[in-house]
C-alpha cells in the first residue's frame, strides 16, 4: 500500500503541475454529468413519477451508479486505456518487473480528473437524501455506502474484463462501453424501469441490480431486508473478471515494438 500510495501522489503532483488545465478538466466532468442530471430533472418535473419512483428515488440512483462509476475510471483508468499498452508491446516491460501485474497496471494512470462525476454525484446524493422517503438507520447508511463501493467494484471487473479481452484482440472491443458507459446512463433510473429481460440480465450476468435496484427497495422499505445485503454479493462479479483477465495473460504474445 505505501508503494501505491507514492505512485497516487506523483501522479497528482504530475496533474498539478498544471493547475488551471487540472481545474478545468476537472471542470469539464462536472458539467458533462450535470448536462445528464438536467434531463432527469425536467423528465421528472414533468412526470413526476417513472414507474412509481420520485425524482430523489432517481436522484439516490444516480448518484449511486456515477459515485461507483466515478471512482472507478479514477483509480482502474489503467484498465480502461490497457489495449493501447497491449498494441505498444508495453507490457513487455511490465511483465519483467518484480510486482504484481494487477498492481503495475492500476498504477499506469490514476485520471482524478474524472472526480468532477463524483462531486455532481454528491449533489445529487445530497437531494436523493434529503427527498426520499427514507427511515435512515445506521443499518441503512451502511447499505447506501455499501452500494456506492459495490458498484466501484463491478465497474472496476467490467474494466477489468475489457482489458483481459484486448490480449486476445490486440484492440479494445468497443461493444463493452455498453457495459460501462452506457450502464452509467441507464441506472440513473431503477432497473425495472427497462422490464424483465433487462432485471434479469442486470442480475444474473452483470449484477448492476445487486448494488442498485434491490438495496434501493430495502431503503424505501418496498423489499425485504434480505435485499440490503445484495452489496455484500455483487464484488463476487470481480471473480470471473479476474480469472478471464489470468486466461489472458497466460495466452499473451507481444505485439513487438
Amino acid at each position: 500500500m505505501k508503494l501505491y500510495f507514492l505512485f497516487l501522489s506523483m501522479h497528482l503532483k504530475q496533474r498539478m503541475a498544471y493547475k488551471k488545465s487540472f481545474f478545468f478538466s476537472l471542470l469539464g466532468q462536472f458539467l458533462q454529468s450535470t448536462a445528464t442530471f438536467l434531463t432527469m430533472y425536467f423528465l421528472l418535473e414533468r412526470f413526476d413519477v417513472v414507474n412509481g419512483f420520485t425524482l430523489a428515488d432517481c436522484m439516490l440512483c444516480a448518484a449511486v451508479m456515477w459515485s461507483g462509476f466515478s471512482l472507478s475510471e479514477c483509480f482502474f483508468r489503467g484498465f480502461d486505456v490497457f489495449p493501447g499498452i497491449v498494441r505498444r508491446a508495453e507490457f513487455d516491460r511490465i511483465l519483467v518487473r518484480p510486482r504484481s501485474l494487477v498492481f503495475q497496471v492500476l498504477c499506469q494512470q490514476i485520471e482524478f480528473a474524472r472526480l468532477g462525476k463524483l462531486i455532481q454525484a454528491m449533489f445529487m446524493l445530497y437531494w436523493g437524501i434529503a427527498g426520499a422517503q427514507v427511515v435512515w438507520t445506521g443499518a441503512k447508511i451502511a447499505v447506501l455506502i455499501g452500494m456506492i463501493l459495490s458498484g466501484a467494484m463491478v465497474f472496476s471487473g467490467l474494466f477489468t474484463l475489457y482489458a483481459a479481452l484486448s490480449f486476445f484482440t490486440m484492440e479494445g472491443l468497443e461493444f463493452m462501453n455498453c457495459f460501462t458507459y452506457g450502464a452509467r446512463e441507464h441506472g440513473i433510473y431503477p432497473l425495472e424501469v427497462y422490464g424483465g429481460f433487462v432485471m434479469k440480465f442486470c442480475t444474473y450476468v452483470i449484477p448492476y441490480t445487486l448494488f442498485q435496484y434491490y438495496p434501493l427497495m430495502y431503503l424505501l422499505d418496498r423489499g425485504p431486508a434480505a435485499w440490503g445485503f445484495c452489496p455484500l454479493l455483487a464484488p463476487l462479479f470481480l471473480i470471473p473478471c479476474f480469472l478471464v483477465w489470468k486466461l489472458g495473460v497466460s495466452k499473451y504474445k507481444s505485439a513487438g515494438s
